[in-house]
């Protein structure tokens, strides 16, 4: 990824336009799709959008029964445990997958935890560094045998979170005083710094990455974030209804699923998007206006979370 490719491109989409709107026209049959996070919210949407186009859709998730109960009527599904914090569950998923010798022509890392309490998962990680990014970082890289050069596409489902946190290279884990939303938006800048390496890393195989933003929508994520606290924040009234601005669920999975499938993205892996276009660089720290923080896009930012990502992980499959 270069700096002057981040910066739109006047996809013809924009926030309003839905999922299934920007996979009109779009074939996925005979397609293969993994959606971690695919049984609820916004993930669920994703899906399906991807077998309403034609694909086979593959649910990553760690409530496996809740799942299936969400997907009864969606065709084409599959649904495979996999808990993102527990890397020893990413290689279990891995080698199932692996084993069974398929394609995989896309992947959309949504799967996800905003705000919660303070808890350690694996060595002692903040849970969600480790959820949000280091468990799809293991996952992808031991996926990467059966992504399509020239083919698959890598999605991380980032946000505007990002602009409250870069990697906090001092104190990554939190060690030395835990503060949740910090946490959240270290975690989201990870998730598109992993795309912008992946990007780089993988073209030499023909696979692509990319990062979005879905735009702010009220789903399952908001489970840690009390509703006094959703009011303060003005992202509901007291009624609980949605603020201004708000996305619906299906305009909320329509980014995800653009860069997942967008012909006019084919030079420019690496790019974070929101709003079914590629993203304008942020000059303010309006997160409702979005767009990306120059810390979130920056590749000796990206290369140095890659490497701390395999020393963590005990995995680096480009090495």
């Amino acid at each position: 990824m270069t700096a002057f490719a981040q910066h739109p491109i006047g996809s013809g989409f924009d926030a309003h336009s839905t999922a299934d709107d920007v996979l009109a026209g779009i074939d996925l049959a005979g397609r293969t799709a993994l959606v971690t996070g695919g049984g609820s919210g916004l993930g669920l949407e994703t899906v399906r959008s991807l077998v309403g186009a034609g694909a086979h859709v593959v649910v990553g998730c760690r409530r496996v029964e809740a799942a299936e109960r969400a997907l009864v009527g969606v065709p084409s599904t599959e649904v495979a445990e996999v808990d993102l914090g527990d890397l020893r569950s990413v290689e279990r998923f891995a080698d199932r997958y692996l084993n069974g010798g398929r394609p995989l022509d896309l992947v959309i890392a949504g799967a996800g935890i905003m705000a919660c309490p303070q808890t350690r998962v694996g060595d002692g990680w903040e849970a969600q560094f480790a959820t949000n990014h280091l468990g799809h970082y293991a996952l992808v890289s031991r996926l990467l045998p059966a992504l399509v050069p020239g083919r698959s596409r890598v999605v991380t489902v980032s946000s505007a979170g990002h602009f409250l946190s870069g990697i906090r290279w001092d104190d990554p884990q939190f060690a030395q005083g835990y503060d949740r939303w910090l946490a959240y938006g270290q975690s989201k800048t990870a998730n598109a710094l992993f795309a912008v390496q992946l990007a780089a890393l993988g073209a030499a195989r023909g696979i692509a990455a990319f990062s979005v933003h879905p735009g702010s929508i009220l789903t399952p994520l908001q489970r840690h974030v009390p509703r006094d606290e959703q009011v303060r924040l003005g992202w509901i009234d007291e009624q609980g209804r949605p603020a201004a601005g708000f996305k619906t669920p299906p305009q909320g999975a329509a980014t995800a699923v653009w860069a997942a499938t967008a012909p006019r993205l084919d030079a420019l892996s690496g790019v974070y998007c929101q709003d079914c276009d590629v993203a304008a660089i942020a000059t303010d720290d309006d997160m409702l206006r979005g767009g990306v923080k120059p810390w979130a896009i920056d590749p000796g930012e990206a290369a140095r979370l890659w490497d701390l990502s395999a020393e963590l992980a005990g995995l680096d499959a480009f090495a």
